[in-house]
C-alpha cells in the first residue's frame, strides 16, 4: 500500500487479520534501518500474523522513492519521528506495538520516550536507547572504534564513491550476515538507483549529538534485542540501556548472531516482539 503524509508517499507493506478492517488486528509498525527497507522483517511477520497482529512496515524516509526530500536537514530524526507518527494517523492507529531494528530503532526510541501515548510496547532491535549509545561512546573505547564507520558515511560523495564502487562491493560486504547472495542483492539493488543511497547516508549527516545524549528515557513496557556477534553495538551500550527504560525491561541476548537480526534470527525476534506484546495484553 501507498501513504501520502507530510508531503510525502510512503511504500508500506501491511499484513495480518482482516486486511480490509485494520481494527481487527492490534497493529504493530516495523521500522528498519540502513541499508534495508520494510522488507527486513518479511521473515518475523508470520508469526505475528498468525497471533492475531496486524502489521505495517514502511520504506522509511529517504527509501520510499516518493518520500526522498533533497536535503541533508530533511532527514533529521525529528522529521523522521514525524513521519512515523503522521503514518499512525494515517493509518487510523492512535497507539501501536513498535518494533524498530539499527536507525529504525532509533526512531523507535525516540517515539517511546517523547510520545509514550502513541506506543503499547517497544522492541528496540541492535541499537540501544540513544543515550546508552552515548554513554558509551564516552567510556568505551572499544565502542568508539565499533562505531568510526559513522566518520566515513558522514562525508558526501566520498562515502558514496566507497560504498558503490566495483559493483557496490562494500556496500554488499556491509550486508554479510542478511543470508544468501539472493538476499544481499534484496538491499543493495534499491541502494544503486540514483539518489537512493545518498538519502539513506542523509540520515547519518543530519545527526547530532542532541540526537543521542538528550534523549528522555523509554517510558513503555520495552525490550532490547541485542546480538554478541553485532560488530556495531557493543556489551558496554548494550547493558547501558536499562537505565533508560522507567517502564518494565527485558534484554534479550542472541548469541552468534550478527547485527542483521531480522534476517538472521526472525523466530527468535519474532519470539521477543510477542513476549512483549503478551505483557499489555
Amino acid at each position: 500500500m501507498r501513504i501520502d503524509a507530510r508531503g510525502l508517499t510512503f511504500e508500506v507493506r501491511s499484513g495480518g487479520p482482516a486486511e480490509d478492517e485494520p481494527a481487527e488486528g492490534e497493529p504493530v509498525l516495523l521500522l528498519h534501518g540502513f541499508p534495508q527497507h520494510g522488507g527486513e522483517f518479511d521473515d518475523v511477520l508470520p508469526a505475528l500474523h498468525a497471533a492475531g497482529l496486524r502489521t505495517y512496515a514502511p520504506d522509511q524516509r529517504g527509501y520510499s522513492p516518493d518520500a526522498r526530500p533533497p536535503e541533508v536537514a530533511d532527514y533529521r530524526i525529528t522529521e523522521c519521528v514525524a513521519d512515523a507518527l503522521a503514518l499512525l494517523d494515517a493509518l487510523d492507529a492512535p497507539r501501536v506495538h513498535l518494533v524498530g531494528h539499527d536507525w529504525g530503532a532509533l526512531v523507535a526510541w525516540h517515539l517511546a520516550a517523547g510520545h509514550a501515548d502513541r506506543v503499547r510496547t517497544l522492541t528496540a532491535v541492535s541499537v540501544p536507547h540513544p543515550a546508552a549509545m552515548a554513554y558509551a561512546l564516552g567510556v568505551d573505547p572499544e565502542q568508539r572504534d565499533r562505531s568510526a564507520y559513522i566518520g566515513l558515511f558522514r562525508q558526501p560523495g566520498k562515502a558514496e564513491d566507497v560504498l558503490l564502487a566495483d559493483e557496490a562491493s562494500a556496500l554488499r560486504a556491509l550486508l554479510t550476515g542478511v543470508g544468501d547472495v539472493d538476499r544481499v542483492d534484496r538491499y543493495a539493488a534499491p541502494m544503486r538507483e540514483p539518489g537512493a543511497l545518498t538519502a539513506a547516508l542523509n540520515w547519518y549527516r543530519a545527526m547530532s549529538p542532541t540526537d543521542l545524549a538528550e534523549v528522555a528515557p523509554a517510558r513503555v513496557p520495552t525490550t532490547f534485542v541485542w546480538s554478541d556477534q553485532d560488530p556495531a553495538v557493543g556489551r558496554t551500550a548494550a547493558e547501558a540501556c536499562a537505565a533508560q527504560v522507567t517502564g518494565e525491561y527485558r534484554l534479550v541476548e542472541l548469541t552468534g548472531v550478527s547485527h542483521w537480526i531480522p534476517d538472521e534470527a526472525p523466530a527468535a525476534l519474532a519470539e521477543a516482539i510477542l513476549t512483549r506484546v503478551g505483557t499489555a495484553r
